[in-house]
């Protein structure tokens, strides 16, 4: 579905991805782990567009889409959901759910849409006319992932949705990205956690300084001495 071809993205001068490649397959969960300043939010922003690759291509659907203008990435089926949320905190968590479904494609389908995802986020029917900056952290990483899921994606790309969570709260959202994903939408997620990451994903990325270093199924990855030492507290 969608393959990063030995593609770097820069700042200025300097690379912050340097020749990364990667693929997602339909409804696949993938995963793509490493440490703070490793490059995971400027990879997952090329990704959704926000980026442009400096070299290498980004090809969805045997289309190459790295030169299109970032409004048009949404149109290809990818829908991201930032690190920080990025909610409209002023607005209503029914109005930033809307603005998730501004495609006219999507549009169409607004009110079926808003439909599951509240099948999805039952707390969120609740506080339909509640304005985003009141819910809690969890509830606005609800609202952010449905916001995107109202674009009706084929991949969703998730930027640390663990991030300032409550342990029981991460668990829920964890819980509903595998939910999600099983309905057919091919998730790529940047994660930290690495340990609850690698229990969701099919396949998955090691990125250090910009470069992937380890690759391969979950089981592949935890078999790595020094990964298990780095990123999973093993001796």
């Amino acid at each position: 579905m969608l393959e990063l071809r030995d593609a770097t993205v820069t700042y200025g001068a300097a690379p912050a991805v340097s020749h990364v490649s990667l693929r997602v397959e339909q409804g696949e969960m993938v995963v793509v782990v490493g440490p703070n300043g490793a490059g995971k939010t400027t990879l997952i922003n090329a990704l959704a567009g926000l980026h442009q690759l400096a070299d290498g291509e980004l090809v969805v659907n045997g289309k190459k889409i790295s030169r299109l203008p970032r409004h048009r990435f949404c149109d290809e089926g990818i829908a991201l959901v930032p690190e920080g949320r990025r909610l409209f905190t002023e607005m209503t968590v029914r109005e930033n759910l809307e603005l998730g479904s501004y495609r006219r494609a999507a549009k169409a389908y607004r009110r079926e849409t808003i439909e599951a995802v509240m099948g999805i986020f039952p707390v969120l029917r609740e506080r339909l006319e509640a304005t985003a900056g009141t819910l809690s952290g969890g509830q606005q990483q609800m609202l952010a992932i449905g916001r995107a899921l109202m674009a009706r994606p084929k991949l969703l790309l998730l930027d640390e949705p663990s991030l300032g969570l409550a342990p029981a709260i991460v668990q829920e959202v964890f819980r509903v990205i595998r939910e999600i994903n099983a309905k057919g939408v091919a998730v790529l997620l940047v994660e930290q956690n690495v340990a609850m990451a690698l229990d969701l994903a099919r396949r998955a990325y090691v990125l250090e300084e910009g470069r992937i270093v380890a690759q391969g199924s979950p089981q592949e990855i935890r078999s790595h001495p020094e990964i298990e030492r780095a990123y999973l507290g093993q001796a």
